[in-house]
């Protein structure tokens, strides 16, 4: 009976490996400035969204980040005392982190040229198609703006994200390695690098670009930080990926700790359990992933599995 159970679990471990996602999860990042444009540290940053809240502050260089989010309608506030409140908002999908910048306590912009207004409004329009899912005219818009300001370090990453949704994999590194080279203490082209050659099995190289979006997620949000945990947990899909799940547990298990509420990294790291054989291990990983995200499109499947693998528990 027991040897019947098992084959059983070992079914439906096959089945949840399979649906195990190969891409980052939802993310919102972004940078809160004042009317000087100086950094603003400290401030409070409020996320209220579909299926749950979050809350963080902006470091000594005014940039916050926030992982774990699942996709749908977000709306940030940012505060400050006495510089001022800002709210914005976001629509957020897995794998595309969302940025979202704020300038406290500024008047409405104005100022600028013709043609500076033109560029501006033209990469918004870019950005929000991208973040709609018309990648075509997203690509179409972010090329424009790039004839017409080179230099645009973030425009060359959302174009490297635009073409990784369309699996246009040469395109897409091409774009991601731009934005490198514009602006390389940024570790989202990395991160965006490491979707790219792990979706085409080159694991090598994914785990040189994570280690360096680690490396430099590390500098900017601080070690243990949301920065960080998000470039640690895409470390850990490339080693899930690559079938080296010794050395993925090990990164799920540091993402959890570097952000409890992260429901992605308990429930790879429930699959990652599985993998290695590790029920204990497995169920308690599923059961937080649960706990924290009872809404989440993979809730339903899990919950079918749990009572069978509580089963292979020992007694």
């Amino acid at each position: 009976m027991r040897t019947h159970l098992y084959r059983g679990v070992l079914a439906l471990v096959a089945a949840l490996v399979l649906s195990a996602p190969a891409f980052a999860q939802g993310i919102v990042k972004g940078k809160v400035v004042d009317e000087k444009n100086q950094p603003v540290a400290d401030a409070k940053v409020s996320i209220s969204g579909p299926a749950r809240n979050a809350e963080t502050k902006t470091n000594n260089k005014g940039e916050f980040v926030q992982v774990g989010l699942q996709s749908g309608p977000y709306t940030i506030t940012v505060t400050k005392d006495k510089v001022g409140t800002q709210q914005a908002k976001v629509n957020v999908t897995q794998g595309t982190p969302v940025e979202q910048n704020f300038t406290l306590g500024a008047a409405p912009p104005g100022g600028l040229s013709a043609e500076q207004k033109l560029v501006q409004e033209a990469a918004g329009s870019a950005i929000a198609a991208l973040r709609e899912g018309r990648d075509d005219e997203a690509i179409a818009k972010l090329n424009d703006v790039i004839v017409k300001l080179p230099t645009c370090s973030d425009c060359y990453y959302n174009l490297g994200l635009a073409y990784t949704h369309k699996q246009q994999w040469p395109e897409a590194e091409t774009a991601l390695k731009k934005s490198i080279e514009l602006k390389p203490t940024n570790p989202d082209p990395y991160n965006g690098l490491a979707n790219v050659y792990n979706a085409q099995k080159k694991f090598d190289d994914a785990l040189a670009m994570n280690a360096k979006a680690t490396e430099l997620a590390g500098s900017t949000a601080g070690a243990g930080g949301a920065g960080n945990a998000e470039a640690t947990y895409n470390q850990g899909v490339v080693l899930f990926n690559a079938g080296k799940y010794a050395d993925a547990k090990t990164q799920f298990e540091a993402a959890t700790k570097a952000d409890p509420n992260n429901a992605n990294a308990f429930y790879q790291l429930g699959m990652t359990s599985l993998n290695l054989g590790q029920i204990p291990e497995a169920v308690a990983a599923l059961e937080t992933f649960i706990k924290i995200a009872p809404n989440d499109p993979k809730a339903a499947q899990v919950n079918g599995s749990l009572p069978a693998l509580k089963q292979m528990l020992p007694k």
